[in-house]
């Protein structure tokens, strides 16, 4: 496993279940580093992480971030992704000084669309789209992270929850 230590880490959000990090070091390239938040559940999440991890032969970098290793960051395990640039779409969205074109807005959507018919053409299901999990590139390219909730589409049968736990993010579930 790829050794992750000298990498310098900045925090590029914190709020919701997971941080989210970039990591630098000097003739590497960044990565992207994803943790658990400690004021949620952290074993839940955790398993989130791990689960992440183990579907990275499945994910493929033209449309996902896909993950790498794990590391150590002020006492933390990161799970350690692929970082081809870009920013969170959230981050982009809430920093835009003005309303997108309808232009651009509907470039993004449908690179996003192309980026989730593969990732469903590989026999996945996401489960929780969202702009936190969508990164944009400089190329307005999409990339999709945030698979702790993903499962397989063929062989993969996750137990039900308890209709009193919500998995995802409730404002972007599907009806």
């Amino acid at each position: 496993m790829k050794q992750f230590s000298e990498y310098s880490f900045d925090v590029l959000r914190s709020g919701g279940e997971f941080i989210l990090y970039r990591g630098r070091a000097l003739g590497e390239p960044p990565i992207l580093g994803l943790a658990a938040n400690g004021q949620h559940p952290f074993d839940r999440n955790m398993e989130r992480l791990v689960h992440e991890h183990v579907l990275a032969p499945e994910l493929d970098p033209a449309w996902a971030a896909r993950p790498i290793g794990f590391t150590r960051h002020k006492g933390q395990d990161v799970l350690v992704l692929e970082d081809h640039g870009g920013e969170p779409l959230d981050l982009v969205l809430s920093q835009s000084v003005q309303p997108w074109g309808l232009d651009r807005s509907l470039a993004i959507a449908i690179d996003l669309a192309r980026a989730v018919g593969q990732m469903h053409r590989q026999g996945l299901i996401h489960k929780d789209i969202k702009p936190a999990n969508v990164l944009l590139d400089e190329g307005e390219r999409t990339r999709l992270m945030g698979f702790g909730l993903a499962s397989r589409l063929r062989s993969e049968r996750r137990a039900a929850a308890p209709p009193e736990v919500i998995a995802g993010t409730f404002a972007y579930m599907a009806p």
